[in-house]
């Protein structure tokens, strides 16, 4: 995840869950809290306990993120994020809770002609994780028509300039969808998994050999005991846990989305 994406990242989420932005530069992000932001990201459960008890006017808080440090002013005050910082996951982790999955609707203009149909479009935004003793994480978003059967990549930035609305619009009607969306999750868990087979798997041989490496080691250690203690087991198993090279894939959210037949093309 590079560090525009996490820029963008941040500012979709803030304006979705109606924050003000306040600066958003090239070098960072500043954003005005709402009471529910700041109790879902402040930790300050107490502040917000004793303000309900006493019937306080409430100040929730604002938050500056430098994204690009080599671009912002020295003295500049906030907090540095980048993939892996505990920010950046508090509020990934905050996607999954408030977004775990959404229904829209294309909200566009009526056409003279009569009502306009609109497609259904299953969506998931999934990090495939590269796991050893090192770690490597991909984002992929795709989305797959319930009526034709079409898979596309990078379907959230195609979906971005789209304008939607939770409720379907005056003179459009749904497609009824071919492919049931549990069928359709499969169809994407399978879409997912072929996508890295072919992969340069170089990173998985390199931590096989450091693996043998220090199970080597392990044996040269105990090689003169004719009854392996139980600490030997346990250094095993966790030379196992910490080098068994492993592609997991967690599901970020999804969605179901009703769009007409060309906003894609």
């Amino acid at each position: 995840m590079q560090q525009q994406e996490i820029h963008d990242f941040l500012l979709t989420y803030f304006q979705a869950n109606d924050c003000v932005v306040l600066e958003d530069t090239s070098a960072y992000l500043t954003v005005q809290l709402t009471v529910e932001m700041d109790k879902e990201l402040m930790n300050r459960p107490f502040y917000w306990h004793y303000l309900e008890k006493t019937g306080g006017i409430p100040n929730p808080g604002q938050l500056t993120f430098i994204t690009h440090p080599e671009l912002a002013p020295p003295d500049m005050k906030g907090e540095r994020i980048h993939f892996g910082s505990p920010r950046l996951h508090q509020i990934i982790q905050s996607t999954k809770r408030l977004a775990g999955f959404i229904r829209l609707f294309e909200d566009r203009p009526p056409l003279k002609t009569g009502q306009s149909p609109l497609f259904p479009w299953l969506t998931q935004n999934v990090k495939i994780s590269y796991q050893c003793d090192r770690k490597k994480d991909t984002f992929m978003s795709i989305g797959l028509n319930l009526i034709s059967g079409e898979i596309m990549e990078g379907f959230h930035e195609r979906l971005l300039p789209v304008k939607v609305t939770p409720k379907i619009p005056d003179y459009s009607f749904t497609l009824s969808p071919l492919i049931m969306p549990k069928s359709g999750l499969s169809r994407l868990d399978t879409y997912i998994r072929k996508s890295f087979e072919n992969d340069d798997h170089t990173w998985a041989e390199e931590a096989m050999v450091r693996w043998q490496t220090d199970l080597d080691l392990l044996e040269h250690f105990y090689k003169d005991m004719e009854e392996k203690s139980e600490s030997y087991f346990t250094e095993k198993q966790a030379l196992q846990a910490q080098y068994e090279p492993n592609i997991q894939i967690s599901i970020i959210n999804g969605g179901l989305f009703y769009l007409s037949d060309r906003t894609l093309a």
